[in-house]
């Protein structure tokens, strides 16, 4: 035998008993989307690498640890996997000129890889759905994402999910904070890991972010970024506060909460829950002015946030929120293998109707015995057996024998005989 391929480590097949509920996710996300007037948009997987080099920031985790990386043996062009979306999406409206005629809600949904140690919620290949609105400068709209990804929690029944706001600023508000920063870390430096040295001059932002235990009283001590913002933005932060209590959006301010690429300014947030261990973040953004310049683009607003997929799937499956595989209705019992056209074009008419039918695939030595068929109906969850015997055909009809009790009742229904000529008579009953 020739050896067994795997998956690579940390990417994940997601089987059949399993995509039913990603299939529910996606639906509920794609319905939030429609009422608040977001629309699809899809680019590619696999971007050029300066893209994310530009936009995310030389010396951040993923620029520096975590891409997969390659050169085009065809050509020698530089691509890398998506490591996340903002960028792709930004890059595709640039290059579209999308916001030539005003502003754009967009939203995205797929698969994204970084190279890092997979564990729970956390994976090489992971997936991501994120809501991008481009080209409004407002709080109200950072307050508008912000109110959807509430409505998002509401609508799938989740609690236990907490707000965490923050301002960054403006960039040269920043640069001010930077540079007390420096100076408060540098003369710590003693108290500083390896980590925190190696981003001391280059993004001592990050050090803020630590979850280092032994770093976390130097970190409390260090100048806050809010007593480095101006009046305008001040007045942002303050707008958007305003907002969110208005709706009664309960929140916390956390001054040590900062985004992981640089792009990011003014507002940012995270969801957070405490029932995922370490990886305690379902959905995080912020506004991102700066990033459409940055690939080229005429100067623009923007502002979003992406969720982890894979994250609410596990807090929904740990509150037992996840709904059950939806099971056919009908599975088509069938003795005789002559009656094969006949049983075609019946299953045919149903599934027109809607009707959810799967059928007996009849073998190379016939089709099975009616032991074996029932057996299969049984474990295909389906509530009906369509049962096609031959004195049933030969007289024009067809047995529909109810395999499960109707809610409120102890016993399934009897079997019946239905016309096969007049699929419409009985329909109906399978909908019930």
């Amino acid at each position: 035998m020739a050896e067994k391929i795997t998956a690579v480590k940390g990417m994940n097949d997601i089987l059949p008993a399993e995509s039913s509920a990603w299939e529910w996710l996606e639906d509920q996300l794609r319905s939030l989307m429609a009422v608040y007037g977001y629309r699809n948009v899809r680019t590619p997987i696999v971007e050029p690498t300066a893209l994310f080099v530009r936009g995310l920031g030389e010396v951040t985790d993923i620029v520096e640890k975590e891409m997969y990386s390659f050169e085009d043996r065809l050509n020698g062009e530089a691509l890398t996997l998506r490591p996340e979306n903002t960028a792709g999406v930004v890059r595709a409206v640039v290059e579209h000129s999308m916001l030539y005629e005003g502003g754009k809600r967009l939203y995205y949904m797929g698969p994204m890889f970084r190279h890092e140690k997979p564990q729970r919620g956390r994976y090489r290949q992971f997936h991501q759905f994120g809501a991008e609105a481009l080209g409004f400068a407002g709080p109200d709209v950072d307050a508008e994402l912000i109110l959807m990804a509430c409505d998002l929690w509401q609508r799938l029944g989740l609690s236990g999910v907490r707000l965490e706001i923050n301002s960054l600023g403006q960039p040269a508000e920043r640069l001010q904070h930077r540079q007390a920063l420096i100076s408060h870390f540098e003369a710590h430096a003693t108290l500083l890991d390896a980590d925190a040295q190696r981003r001391l001059h280059s993004n001592p932002l990050r050090i803020l972010d630590t979850k280092n235990p032994a770093m976390q009283a130097v970190v409390n001590s260090a100048p806050q970024l809010m007593d480095y913002l101006g009046e305008a933005s001040l007045q942002h932060f303050t707008r958007l506060r305003a907002i969110l209590d208005a709706n009664g959006v309960s929140y916390t301010i956390n001054p040590r909460l900062v985004r992981g690429m640089d792009y990011y300014n003014l507002s940012v947030f995270e969801f957070v829950t405490d029932q995922l261990g370490s990886q305690g973040t379902v959905c995080a953004g912020g506004r991102y002015d700066g990033l459409i310049g940055q690939v080229g683009g005429k100067s623009a607003p923007a502002v979003g946030w992406a969720l982890g997929m894979e994250r609410i799937l596990e807090l929904l499956k740990s509150a037992q929120l996840l709904p059950t595989q939806p099971a056919v209705d009908v599975f088509a019992v069938v003795p005789d293998a002559s009656s094969g056209p006949l049983v075609a074009r019946v299953l045919r008419q149903l599934r027109q109707q809607g009707i959810q039918v799967q059928m007996h695939a009849a073998g190379p030595d016939g089709q099975g015995s009616m032991k074996s068929q029932f057996k299969k109906a049984d474990a295909s969850q389906a509530r009906f057996a369509l049962i096609f015997g031959q004195d049933e055909v030969a007289g024009g009809m067809v047995a529909l024998k109810p395999l499960r009790a109707s809610p409120g009742e102890t016993t399934a229904a009897p079997q019946r005989l239905c016309p096969l000529d007049d699929v419409n008579a009985w329909v109906n009953d399978l909908r019930a």
